[in-house]
């Protein structure tokens, strides 16, 4: 008798099954704010992120393509209508209304007061801001929001891809809720 080889690749009703354990594992709200992020392969990618990873709402700031920009398609493969997602405003406003919703606003960016991401506590209901793939988060967003983090890098370059960050943060604050549930599928 031969067992299953377990480095199989699963089947559309395996990933589904280990899906829905990790929704079950997953309490708390993800969202993003989008602070004058143009490209529109990056916003394709962080929609597609975002949705993988339970983002329920994505608020636009600044002059940040929206994701039915045709581009933006290309890589966001038909995700943005899984995620709810605003049309630009000023970037002080999606932090007013991502607050009103319940969040904790935490910008992405490299400031003076930021914790390195995998000391930040990132539990509860928390909206992740990134900002401009040029100049990152503005000061009236930094000062607005309820904290900042930033992500440690070791190599010689200094910045990561703006739908990179995105990626890492994401992951990083399911993590956290994750093991705090001590889930294991």
């Amino acid at each position: 008798m031969s067992t299953p080889n377990p480095r199989r690749q699963l089947r559309p009703t395996d990933v589904k099954r280990l899906n829905r354990t990790w929704r079950r594992a997953t309490g708390s709200r993800l969202a993003m704010i989008l602070e004058s992020v143009t490209g529109p392969f990056n916003i394709g990618s962080v929609f597609r992120t975002a949705a993988a990873f339970g983002v329920e709402t994505i608020w636009l700031a600044g002059n940040a393509t929206p994701p039915t920009n045709p581009k933006a398609q290309k890589t966001a493969l038909g995700t943005d209508r899984l995620v709810e997602w605003h049309e630009p405003v000023p970037a002080v406003d999606a932090v007013r209304a991502a607050k009103e919703k319940g969040y904790r606003v935490v910008a992405v960016e490299l400031t003076g007061d930021a914790a390195p991401l995998h000391e930040a506590s990132l539990g509860g209901d928390v909206c992740l801001v990134v900002g401009s793939e040029d100049h990152g988060c503005s000061p009236a967003l930094l000062e607005a929001a309820d904290a900042v983090v930033y992500i440690p890098q070791v190599g010689r370059v200094g910045s990561l891809n703006v739908s990179v960050a995105a990626a890492i943060t994401l992951a990083e604050a399911r993590r956290q809720e994750w093991v705090t549930a001590a889930v294991h599928p």
